[in-house]
């Protein structure tokens, strides 16, 4: 085998580039709403997604809904969704589906975490640190999920 032909057979991931997708804020009670001293629940939704846009080429993403409410009153909503666009080679097929689910939002995730913090700051309020996450053990869950949601569709037979 020559050396340019293992090359081309050797594993091959290269992050080509990380962007904010997609990002809103709404501070539906302004002014009012800073005018209140208590601290707000906080509430946390995380999503991520992979899709293929070319052969070998992936786009994964992770958005966060965070939601701050003083009562019943939202004191501010910021949607964020940070992506990359990551290429990948010569990877065993059984291994693509961790790389998107838990490999690259590993990657993501601080990038993300920082523009939550920065547009809340901007916005006004203090910082929100997002809480470290384990994709691995999210993955994991969605497998399980699956295993358990396939277990129990009984299969129709003809």
């Amino acid at each position: 085998m020559t050396e340019a032909a293992q090359q081309n057979t050797q594993p091959l991931f290269n992050m080509e580039k990380i962007y904010v997708k997609d990002l809103s804020l709404e501070i539906p009670n302004a002014p009012q709403i800073f005018l209140e001293r208590e601290n707000p629940q906080i509430d946390v939704q995380l999503a991520t997604q992979a899709a293929s846009i070319d052969d070998g080429v992936f786009e994964v993403s992770v958005t966060s809904t965070v939601t701050a409410k003083v009562g019943e009153k939202v004191m501010f909503l910021i949607e964020a969704k940070q992506a990359g666009i990551f290429q990948m080679r010569n990877i065993p097929a059984e291994e693509m589906e961790p790389i998107l689910a838990v490999m690259c939002p590993n990657i993501l995730f601080p990038y993300l975490r920082e523009v939550v913090s920065d547009v809340a700051v901007r916005a006004g309020f203090a910082p929100v640190l997002l809480n470290p996450i384990n994709f691995d053990v999210l993955y994991q869950q969605q497998k399980q999920q699956q295993a358990q949601a396939a277990a129990a569709t009984p299969a129709t037979t003809h």
